[in-house]
Formats: C-alpha cells, sequence, structure tokens
C-alpha cells in the first residue's frame, strides 16, 4: 500500500536545479550525448567562442592542445573575456562560466555575428569538466579563476579575479579535464578534431588554428591556415576526382547577411552541397541551401533555352540534373540565425534564402556571361544526368508507383498491424533463420521485420541502373515508401517514410559488420535525409550470457569483451558462459530480451557531424580505389576490435 506521503504533490515536490546542475543531469540536452561525440562537442564549444572573437575582427590565431594528461587547452589571441565587475556583485568572468544564457553575443554589440549563440557554451564545458582553469590577460594583466565540476574552486578579491602576473598580450585559455562521471570515454577523438579544425580554417581564410597532440600514441602538431578558404574547401574535396571545371567562387552582401559560394563540377554522378552559417555545419541544410539550389536551377535552364540547347518542346531540366558533379560550399554570416534545434543543423531564416538568391543570381549569370565554355560543360553534366533519369524513370515508376503498395507484396516482409509511423519501427536482418526468429520475437502491433538474402549491391562502386535493378535495394525503397534519392522519377520524401526507427539488425561478426557497412552507404548515399533527421540505428545484440551456477545470481546479457573482463573480475563465483555467434543462435525470446524489448535492448543511433569526412570515408573504404583503403586498414589495425 502506497503511504499518503509517497503520493504527494505539493510546494515540497517542486525541485529547483540552481546554476549548473541542470546541465550536469540532462548533459545530453546541451552537447547531444555523453557518447565521444559529445565529449568533441566540449573542444567545438570553447574553440567557437575563440572564431567569434575572429568574426569580431580581435582574434586572428586559435591553439589547441591535447594534453598528455588527457585534458584539452585552449588559448586564443583575442580581446580575453571581461573581468570587470558585472552587476550581479562578481567579475563578469564568472558570471560568464558558471551562468547559462549569459555571454556577449544577445545584443548584438559585442558580436556582429557568432556560432555560439545560445550563451550556454562555456558554462556547460565548465560544468562537465572535473576540473577548468581559465586565464585571461587583459589590459596589462593575467587574471586566473578555477573550478571543480561547475563549481568556483578559487576565493575573488573584493569579487574580482585575482591578477597572477602583467602582460603586453591579449587572449583567453582554457584548460578543462572532461568528468568521467559524466562521459562514458574521456579520450578525444583526434581525427574528428583536426578535421573539425582544419574546416574551420577554411571557413576563415585570416585565421591560423594550431593543432599539438600530447598524448602517448598521437604525438603530433599540424597548423591550418587556408588563405584561399572555401576554394581551397572544395579543391580538397575533389582532390581525389576528375574536374570538369574550375573552381568557381562568389561573394555579395545584401540585407546585412554576407555570402560567399565555392563550386565545381567533377565527373561523377552524385552532388556534394555543403552549407554553413556563422561557421557551423549545417548538416540538414536550410534556407540558404534552399536559396542556391532554386536560382542555379533556374539560371541554367533559361541560359540551356538561350543556347537552344533546351527547345520549345523540352521540359526543363531537374535540380538533381542540374547539380549532378556538383561540389559547392554555400556558407553565409548573419546576424540573426535561426536554427532548427538546439545542434543547429538546419538554417530556418527566409531571408537567407532570399539573400543566397539574389546574389546568386546577379554572381553566376555574371560568370556565365563571361565563361560560356564553363557554362556548357555545366549543361552537359545535366544533359548526362537527365538522359540516365529518363532511362531509368520507367522502371523506376514500375517499382514505386506503378502497383498499388501491398505490404507484404514482396514476399518477406512481415510488417507490423499499427500504421502509425511515429510509433513504428522496422528491422532490417540478413538471412532466414534470424528473420524466423525475429518474427516470432517482435511485438506485432509495431515491429515490422524485413529479412534480406546475403550482402547487398556496394552502391559506391556501382551505377544508378544496376543499382535500381538490385532486388533487396528495390524491396527496401518498396518498404520504407519514401521513395529514392532525388531526381529518379518518384523523388525521395522524408514525410512518407512508414516507420521512425530503420534498425539494422546483423551478426556481431565481420560479416554482419560488412552487411550494416553496405546498408548505411545505401542511405547514406542516396537516402541521407533518414540519417541526417535521426532514423537509422544499429541493434546491438548481446555477444555472450553468463548463468551463475548454483542459483547464485541472476543471468545476464554481455555486450562486449570489456563487459566480460568487468563481469569476471565483480563476480568471482562459478558461471557458465554462453557465447553468441549469430542472431539465429538465440530463440524467440532471448531475442526479444536482448535486441527487440524497447525497455532493456540497446541501439546505436547513425550520425554524421562531419560530412566532409563521412564523404571522404565512404569513399574511401567502400570505393574502387584499392591502395588508400589498404593502407587505411593497415595503419588503423591496431585500433580495431576484433572478435576471435
Amino acid at each position: 500500500m502506497v503511504s499518503q506521503t509517497d503520493n504527494s504533490y505539493n510546494a515540497k515536490s517542486i525541485k529547483v536545479l540552481e546554476g549548473l546542475e541542470a546541465v550536469r543531469l540532462r548533459p545530453g540536452m546541451y552537447i547531444g550525448s555523453t557518447s565521444t561525440r559529445g565529449l568533441n562537442h566540449l573542444v567545438y564549444e570553447i574553440v567557437d567562442n575563440s572564431v567569434d572573437e575572429h568574426l569580431a575582427g580581435f582574434c586572428d590565431q586559435i591553439e589547441v592542445t591535447l594534453e598528455a594528461n588527457g585534458s584539452c587547452t585552449v588559448e586564443d589571441n583575442g580581446r580575453g573575456i571581461p573581468v570587470g565587475m558585472h552587476e550581479k556583485g562578481v567579475s563578469a568572468e564568472r558570471v560568464v562560466l558558471t551562468t547559462l544564457h549569459a555571454g556577449g553575443k544577445f545584443d548584438n554589440k559585442a558580436y556582429k555575428t557568432s556560432g555560439g549563440l545560445h550563451g550556454v557554451g562555456s558554462s556547460v564545458v565548465n560544468a562537465l569538466s572535473s576540473n577548468l582553469t581559465i586565464t585571461v590577460k587583459n589590459g596589462g594583466f593575467i587574471y586566473q579563476d578555477k573550478y571543480e565540476r561547475g563549481n568556483p574552486a578559487m576565493d575573488l578579491v573584493g569579487g574580482l579575479l585575482p591578477v597572477i602576473g602583467k602582460t603586453r598580450q591579449t587572449g583567453t585559455t582554457i584548460n578543462f579535464m572532461p568528468d568521467d562521471e559524466i562521459f562514458e570515454k574521456t579520450r578525444f577523438k583526434e581525427d574528428d578534431i583536426k578535421s573539425h579544425l582544419h574546416e574551420t580554417a577554411y571557413l576563415n581564410p585570416n585565421l591560423t588554428i594550431i593543432y599539438n597532440d600530447k598524448r602517448e600514441g598521437t604525438k603530433e602538431s599540424i597548423t591550418y591556415h587556408e588563405p584561399e578558404g572555401i576554394v581551397g574547401f572544395v579543391t580538397d574535396m575533389n582532390k581525389n576526382n576528375e574536374a570538369v571545371t574550375d573552381v568557381i567562387y562568389y561573394k555579395g552582401e545584401s540585407e546585412g547577411i554576407q555570402v560567399e559560394v565555392a563550386f565545381q563540377y567533377i565527373n561523377e554522378f552524385h552532388e556534394d552541397v555543403l552549407g554553413f552559417c556563422n561557421d557551423i555545419y549545417n548538416a540538414e541544410g536550410g534556407s540558404h541551401i534552399t536559396g542556391f539550389k532554386t536560382m542555379f536551377t533556374q539560371i541554367v535552364n533559361q541560359y540551356a533555352r538561350d543556347l537552344n540547347i533546351l527547345k520549345d518542346k523540352d521540359i526543363n531540366f531537374t535540380g538533381t540534373d542540374v547539380r549532378n558533379g556538383m561540389t559547392a560550399i554555400v556558407s553565409i554570416k548573419h546576424p540573426d540565425p535561426r536554427f532548427e534545434g538546439q545542434t543547429k543543423t538546419k538554417l530556418d531564416n527566409q531571408d537567407a534564402a532570399r539573400v543566397v538568391s539574389k546574389i546568386t543570381g546577379e554572381e553566376v549569370t555574371r560568370y556565365f556571361d563571361r565563361n560560356v565554355e564553363t557554362l556548357k560543360s555545366i549543361i552537359g553534366c545535366a544533359e548526362k544526368a537527365a538522359r540516365i533519369r529518363k532511362n531509368e524513370e520507367k522502371a523506376k515508376v514500375n517499382i514505386l508507383t506503378k502497383q498499388k503498395f501491398s505490404f507484404d507484396s514482396n514476399g518477406k516482409l512481415a510488417n507490423c498491424e499499427s500504421r502509425d509511423a511515429s510509433k513504428c519501427e522496422i528491422f532490417i536482418v540478413e538471412g532466414d533463420s534470424a528473420g524466423g526468429s525475429a518474427k516470432t520475437a517482435r511485438n506485432r502491433m509495431f515491429q515490422a521485420i524485413l529479412p534480406i538474402r546475403g550482402k547487398i549491391l556496394n552502391v559506391e562502386k556501382a551505377s544508378i541502373d544496376k543499382i535500381l535493378a538490385n532486388a533487396e535495394i528495390k524491396t527496401m525503397i518498396n518498404t520504407f515508401g519514401c521513395g529514392f534519392s532525388e531526381g529518379y522519377g518518384n523523388d525521395f520524401d522524408i514525410t512518407k517514410l512508414r516507420y521512425d526507427k530503420i534498425v539494422i539488425m546483423a551478426d556481431a561478426d565481420v560479416d554482419g559488420a560488412h552487411i550494416s557497412t553496405l546498408l548505411m552507404t545505401l542511405f547514406y548515399r542516396f537516402m541521407p535525409s533518414l540519417i541526417f533527421e535521426g532514423h537509422v540505428y544499429v541493434a546491438m545484440p548481446p555477444l555472450y550470457k553468463v548463468m551463475p551456477q548454483g542459483g547464485r545470481g541472476q543471468e545476464e546479457y554481455l555486450y562486449d569483451d570489456a563487459a566480460l573482463e568487468k563481469y569476471r573480475k565483480t563476480h568471482k563465483d562459478k558461471f557458465t558462459l554462453q557465447r553468441y555467434k549469430g542472431l539465429g543462435e538465440m530463440d524467440a525470446q532471448q531475442l526479444w530480451e536482448t535486441t527487440l524489448d524497447p525497455e532493456r535492448r540497446v541501439m546505436r543511433r547513425i550520425e554524421i557531424d562531419d560530412a566532409r569526412m563521412a564523404s571522404e570515408m565512404t569513399e574511401l573504404l567502400m570505393g574502387n580505389d584499392v591502395p588508400p583503403r589498404k593502407e587505411f586498414i593497415h595503419s588503423h589495425a591496431t585500433d580495431a576490435e576484433v572478435d576471435a
């Protein structure tokens, strides 16, 4: 029986989280996750603050050091965080480091544009660090402050920071140690950080970023300075491809919004258009990308008609036709950007679409008037794309639109009963045995099972006609309901997706990993919105089941070798160990308990932080060029966890 006290809801039930408690309690709300991705995000938050100083015209060098002890130091030569007395009665620095939504980016006086819009960067990093030291050079003096898990660890002098020295320099240095009580791992992932810093250097051609790694095993020092800016960015992205045009660059400003665009055409059948606002990568694009794409398509179609390449009876090229082979960077600086969500993956300002469209219309027209041969090469790329699209449209229509969809038409799908897409999930499993167990184990109301036979086609190496002819791929296109890549008859439409979660459920072995990789390559190249909008997951079935002997404990599932090692150390009694080689070895009950039950299962959502890096890695590992892939495998062999 529940007592009255337990059931009461009154004023005492309301808990107020003071200071930075909220961040420590719900870190994922502020940095996305407590995985390595969230860990690296701490570095980006501090670096972004320094970049904002650069954008304001007061900083031209940032130094990022991954220290030997596992901490990170970010130093810039900007103005230094203000240290004077704040109206709250303490140093302004302490207000910034201990208060959410405190900073100089809310009134547009200190910063015209900034990436750290929410004023939470420094304080969040402080909250999620076991210790943080900030050193400020400002007004001829050196000041210092220290924190432990977001709480001040130094006494102020009359409310102000103690002076520890004199200097003629200015700037801010922050050293922080990620809190191992918060993060799953506290070792920064250097490849992601280097890519982010290099990207930042491309977007800020007058900025120098120095990267130092002092940790054992990964020691190196790199200076990133890219005076060519986004022109160099595009050149770097296309360094392994055959160029059709030179890199075309233009910039302009209107309504207080600065626009920079660089693009190039290569001899490849895909497009790569990346959008940035105030140096922040917008994974899902947004209004600035829409403005660019719409206007560019209009311009190319108009020129194609003026040159009589498109006749009166011909329909216009689609946007996808026009961008066939295009690599582009669209970077804007906006004084008051609005993003969809804290992660800033999609820009929402309609004035950005208007300004980018206007400047693109003026500058691209001016360029094409002077460079007719380049224009003809671009139209040639569009013609090639249109031919292939038209040849494949019939087959595509037969697959996707001609037939009335029957949920069981492919003969493999065991669909769920619910038609509410927001509640439905589909598991892609390899083989009949695993598929049979999964069909029995699932909750029929909201879980669908789609068995596939063997390994699907590697889409990175295949032509579009072979991709669309592949039976397994056709089945998935049919089943998901949202279509395929934009521009092939039935364009991709995320709103038509029939399942909120698409879960790759493969065996925990080499073959299973290969199948997962092939599927993710398909989704990334031809249905990228599935990933960017968080619909793709990988199931994490357990490797082991431990059963204590003599009834001295409960059975447990363990998901990796590290968990097994930990179990051995903490359980001295004898136990029986069952090793699962594949999903087909589990009965329906075990599969439900470990992999399908929403209350107990472990799943990883596939996310992409760095589109350039993702594209390069996909091309490297799944493309035709063998030597670079072999070199990568050899150099990273020690990083892999081998399933023996």
